[in-house]
């Protein structure tokens, strides 16, 4: 097995004191610039990096950030969303040669311990907290740590909108999506508009003449679920359609619960005419459901994704789908998390509305369905 080199490696090799070789790599006088040059040349050469435990004890950055998601596991392996997420993340961090932490964990209590973990044996100099929830105890928790921080998505509506009646946003202060602002708390925040997109949506199937329309939604306490659900709901009022034709059912993201979703609305005796899955797994497990029932899509039913991916774009018909730069979402987050670790105050930063891309899978509803 390798071994790492020691400062004992450096020092004996470029023939010199373990002092000199401390001085030198840490930029601190006591050696003379020729030394200084030889030492870091020696180290560079037998492959040396910094002990990141023993830099912690010292009081120095780890040079790595957290990230911990608190999701079922078998979610994740053929989502897209968060591979495009991660791979935008690591973008910005490898730039500025800084390592990811990676750890998935059971619930939200898991999570917060993983994070008290982190603190007390200083592994990560800060972390990015995914999938917000309408009663968070994550923020309170990192300001108690003193650990920075950015939540990759945001619970307060945009300005100028209304949380449906009941819904846990309703609490939530409204922020403008036109600036990044200060946040009252010390957790910084990159977001999304949730509601705008669902509102294009909306506007796209109403336009082609559906009015028979479920939303096949994510895990009900996720702050965005509730948004998207809230969103649907406000935009459905505003065209005459009460919660008899415009709903959300809720579901772990899975193909699976996405399949079994659809089945369900669809053996109904007045079924919908267009369905709105929020990740693209979901969307093509229930164009598959449909194949499989002798629905023609879009001759009898409407699918949209939230989420473009190759799936949608593969499967026929393709399918269409809200557009976002989730890898640039990814870079938003942790330049935020770089510039707060850096002496920046925290933040909100605001990421590109997504687009719908209209696709074969929309087409208007069969005339007698909607009668």
């Amino acid at each position: 097995m390798a071994r790492r080199p020691t400062i004992k490696d450096i020092a004996r090799q470029a023939g010199v004191s373990e002092s000199a070789v401390s001085f030198a790599l840490n930029d601190r006088p006591g050696v003379s610039q020729d030394t200084r040059a030889r030492i870091r040349r020696v180290a560079e050469e037998l492959g040396w990096q910094p002990n990141s435990a023993a830099r912690a004890l010292s009081g120095e950055r780890s040079g790595a950030v957290g990230l911990v998601l608190a999701r079922p596991a078998h979610t994740l392996g053929v989502e897209s969303f968060f591979l495009q997420l991660v791979s935008g993340i690591q973008e910005v961090l490898s730039a500025a040669r800084t390592a990811l932490l990676f750890q998935v964990v059971e619930d939200i209590d898991a999570e917060c311990a993983v994070y008290r973990r982190w603190w007390a044996e200083r592994r990560v100099d800060g972390v990015l907290v995914v999938d917000p929830r309408i009663r968070d105890p994550r923020p309170a928790l990192l300001e108690e740590l003193a650990l920075p921080a950015v939540t990759i998505g945001e619970a307060a509506p945009p300005a100028g909108s209304s949380p449906a009646p009941g819904s846990p946003l309703a609490e939530a202060p409204a922020l403008s999506p036109s600036s990044p602002v200060s946040p009252s708390s010390s957790v910084s925040s990159v977001r999304a508009d949730d509601a705008g997109a669902m509102a294009q949506v909306l506007d796209h199937l109403h336009g082609l003449g559906h009015r028979r329309i479920v939303h096949i939604a994510g895990l009900p306490g996720l702050a965005h679920t509730v948004r998207r659900m809230d969103s649907l709901r406000t935009e459905a009022a505003r065209r005459g359609l009460g919660p008899d034709q415009v709903r959300s059912v809720v579901t772990d993201y899975s193909d699976a619960e996405g399949a079994a979703a659809t089945r369900r609305v669809l053996a109904e005796p007045r079924p919908p005419t267009a369905l709105v899955y929020d990740n693209d797994v979901m969307a093509v497990a229930g164009s598959a459901v449909a194949a499989e029932l002798g629905i023609p899509v879009p001759g009898r039913l409407s699918i949209v994704a939230w989420d473009d991916s190759a799936l949608c774009r593969v499967t026929h018909p393709r399918l269409t789908a809200l557009v976002r730069d989730t890898a640039g979402f990814g870079r938003l987050a942790a330049e935020e998390l770089l510039a707060v670790l850096a002496g920046s105050p925290p933040g909100i930063r605001i990421s590109e509305q997504p687009r719908l891309e209209p696709r074969e899978s929309t087409a208007p509803p069969p005339a007698h369905t909607e009668s």
